[in-house]
């Protein structure tokens, strides 16, 4: 998934509604450092007022900080993995591992192997336990062993290992 881009109307807009949003919290930051009216509390040296609106955007940054991290465990919940977050961040998938440790589930153990036999040949699908990602190993009735080039992109899921492995039973089965 490529990094949304924002168009200038949307961060126009996104701006607006950041700094409506900010306004009644640093009011009220400033109001409890000051202990003035809301009416007054304003009136004071520019530099300041400036500091109460940056400590408020801290605020803001921190809660931005949790509501990212519970949408990357939500992400994780529905079976995104580290790559794919990631990617919808603009990191590595090392670098979304790091930031959101435990938004994947670890599962306790690979599951077990699972073996097809097709066209008189025997494949064996296994997943890596830190990835989610699907392998397969064939044995064709040809004699020939299979697996998928190095350069072949992770399957997904165990049919998906499924559907290359047959294919590749296929292709090798004796006439």
């Amino acid at each position: 998934m490529p990094t949304p881009e924002i168009t200038p109307d949307e961060q126009s807009a996104l701006a607006t509604a950041l700094l409506d949003a900010l306004n009644p919290l640093a009011t009220a930051v400033r109001a409890r450092a000051t202990g003035r009216p809301e009416h007054r509390m304003w009136d004071a040296d520019p530099a300041e007022a400036a500091l109460t609106v940056l400590a408020t955007w801290k605020l803001v940054d921190t809660e931005v900080k949790r509501l990212t991290g519970i949408a990357a465990g939500t992400a994780g919940s529905y079976g995104a993995n580290y790559e794919q977050l990631g990617a919808a961040w603009g990191i590595t998938r090392q670098g979304a591992r790091k930031k959101w440790p435990d938004a994947v589930p670890r599962p306790s153990s690979a599951p077990a192997p699972v073996t097809l036999e097709l066209f008189d040949g025997e494949a064996e699908l296994t997943q890596d336990p830190d990835t989610g990602h699907w392998a397969w190993t064939a044995q064709a009735a040809d004699g020939s062993r299979g697996t998928p080039a190095p350069d072949a992109a992770p399957c997904t899921s165990r049919e998906e290992a499924a559907a290359y492995a047959g294919a590749y039973l296929r292709e090798f089965a004796r006439p």
